[in-house]
């Protein structure tokens, strides 16, 4: 990943818990030649440094899995930057939060399958009021492969207008909240400076 020096993040902290709160990620390999690209909600295993996820047995992606190292990308808030915000001149540009995971991957059991589709449902109905259990018919549970990453390199690039500064970077913060990117303004309040 091109990143410059200031946009980059090192601390293992900030970078794991930016995966757990952006954990719907691309999961990206070689299928016959071709790049492939799932979309998919993953689990982190900090200890054990794995990710953790499944994909329907009719994609073709899970076959070549084993064979290759993958690339695993995540997304947090990003936007547009204009340079009319600026005080001095500038280029538009865009700001972002993105995390890379490059690794190698082996097929689970299903043993492994079950829990991950287990903590994967926790995870997201902990939140809501009308709690889904996961009871998954066995037929749905075998349409399923579940894959654990080995977590081999990480790079993280926070590009948060760090390289301008303080009053551009707080009239940035203040344009893209008020065109409601609060997630993104929130973000730079919080590197940026």
């Amino acid at each position: 990943m091109y990143a410059l020096d200031k946009f980059q993040i090192h601390d293992t902290e900030t970078i794991f818990q930016f995966l757990e709160n952006h954990s719907f990620g691309q999961l990206i390999s070689s299928v016959d030649g071709e790049l492939f690209v799932s979309h998919i909600p993953f689990l982190i295993e900090r200890d054990k440094k794995l990710l953790l996820g499944h994909m329907a047995k009719n994609n073709p992606q899970w076959k070549s899995l084993e064979q290759q190292k993958i690339l695993v990308t995540f997304n947090g808030p990003h936007d547009y930057i204009s340079p009319s915000v600026y005080s001095q001149p500038g280029v538009p540009t865009w700001n972002y939060q993105v995390v890379h995971i490059r690794g190698s991957c082996d097929l689970t059991t299903s043993e492994e399958l079950l829990d991950i589709i287990t903590k994967l449902t926790q995870k997201y109905e902990e939140k809501r009021d009308n709690k889904w259990h996961g009871d998954y018919p066995e037929k749905l549970a075998n349409a399923i492969v579940g894959f654990k990453i080995k977590i081999e390199k990480i790079e993280c690039s926070f590009k948060l207008s760090q390289n301008r500064k303080t009053d551009e970077i707080d009239k940035v913060i203040a344009d893209l909240q008020a065109r409601g990117n609060t997630a993104l303004a929130e973000a730079m309040k919080k590197y940026a400076y």
